[in-house]
C-alpha cells in the first residue's frame, strides 16, 4: 500500500450520550454546523471550528465506549479570553498552564466528560544565547 491510499483526515469523531445536548454545547462555544442528517442509529452531524479546516462529528456512543482525553487541541487568538467565557458559561475548565516557549493552553470538558484542550495560536520564542555557528 502506498501513500495515495490515504490522502487526508476527514472528520474527528465525538463519542457523545445526547446528540442534542451536545449540539447545543458545541454550537454554544461557536462550532458552525455544516450537516445534520438523519441516520439509521441517530444523525450525522458534523461541526467546524471557526476558521479550521477539520470536521467534527457527534456520534451516538456505545455504552461501552469510554469517555475522556481525545486529544484534540483546538486554537485560540486568545487564551485568556476564551478561558474567561468558558468560565462564565459554566464549562468545566482546567487553569492555564504557562510555560516559556511553548504557548498558553488549558484543558475543558464536554458534558460527556470528552476532555479537550485550547492552545495559543502562537508565542514568543525566545532565543538561548550563545556563540554563532
Amino acid at each position: 500500500m502506498d501513500s495515495t491510499h490515504i490522502t487526508g483526515v476527514r472528520t474527528v469523531s465525538i463519542p457523545v450520550d445526547d446528540q442534542d445536548d451536545a449540539l447545543r454545547f458545541y454550537t454554544g462555544l461557536g462550532f458552525a454546523v455544516l450537516r445534520d442528517m438523519p441516520t439509521p442509529n441517530g444523525r450525522w452531524i458534523e461541526l467546524a471550528p471557526g476558521r479550521a479546516n477539520v470536521i467534527l462529528t457527534l456520534e451516538p456512543a456505545e455504552p461501552d465506549i469510554p469517555r475522556g482525553a481525545i486529544g484534540i487541541r483546538f486554537t485560540s487568538d486568545d487564551v485568556d479570553a476564551a478561558h474567561a467565557a468558558m468560565i462564565a458559561d459554566g464549562i468545566d475548565v482546567d487553569d492555564i498552564m504557562r510555560w516559556p516557549g511553548v504557548p498558553a493552553m488549558f484543558a475543558f470538558r464536554d458534558p460527556d466528560g470528552n476532555a479537550f484542550s485550547i492552545t495559543g495560536e502562537s508565542v514568543q520564542v525566545e532565543r538561548a544565547e550563545g556563540p554563532e555557528s
